[in-house]
């Protein structure tokens, strides 16, 4: 489930709301408030997806899926925040370093990894567009918070007494 992936929305949502307290620039905090929120919203939208495609289940479909037939011995048809390859959601799989550059160019990575993702879930699921119009949705917003943190990471560097920000900065490091 997409949810739970090192990718996928759980984890963003955590890492977003958590960066947000080390954050020096209120604005910033504020970015990552609301797309961290947004994000558990898109962790509604996923397991509503899986919840939907699994609820009615046949003992034959679920038997002949041996992945799924051990997620549902454990679970049913609950849903459970997992990676695809079937691993728990660990918060192991998420970044918090209380540096701005740092964290924020995590973020641009995560989403960029989450919008391949769903580049990935579409080339599978052509048939349903009761899945793959949010897939496509979800995909869209991976894009437009990419460009927000792209924005974040500027406005960082316009707040640094140097613009080398592949280093340290004494601002930060006194």
């Amino acid at each position: 489930m997409h949810s739970g992936g090192p990718d996928g929305e759980l984890g963003a949502s955590l890492r977003y709301l958590s960066q947000r307290y080390a954050m020096p620039y209120p604005q910033i905090q504020g970015l990552l408030t609301d797309i961290g929120t947004e994000e558990l919203g898109h962790l509604e939208m996923v397991a509503s997806i899986v919840h939907q495609l699994t609820r009615n289940l046949t003992d034959e479909q679920i038997q002949s899926d041996p992945a799924f037939a051990s997620y549902f011995v454990d679970h049913t048809t609950g849903i459970y925040p997992t990676a695809a390859s079937g691993f728990p959601w660990t918060a192991a799989s998420i970044g918090v370093k209380g540096d701005p550059i740092c964290d924020l160019t995590e973020d641009m990575a995560a989403e960029q990894k989450a919008r391949v993702t769903y580049d990935n879930i579409l080339r599978l699921a052509k048939d349903d567009p009761d899945v793959t119009d949010v897939i496509r949705f979800l995909r869209e917003r991976e894009i437009v918070h990419f460009q927000r943190f792209g924005s974040a990471v500027q406005m960082v560097r316009e707040h640094l007494d140097q613009k080398n920000v592949y280093y340290t900065n004494p601002a930060f490091d006194q």
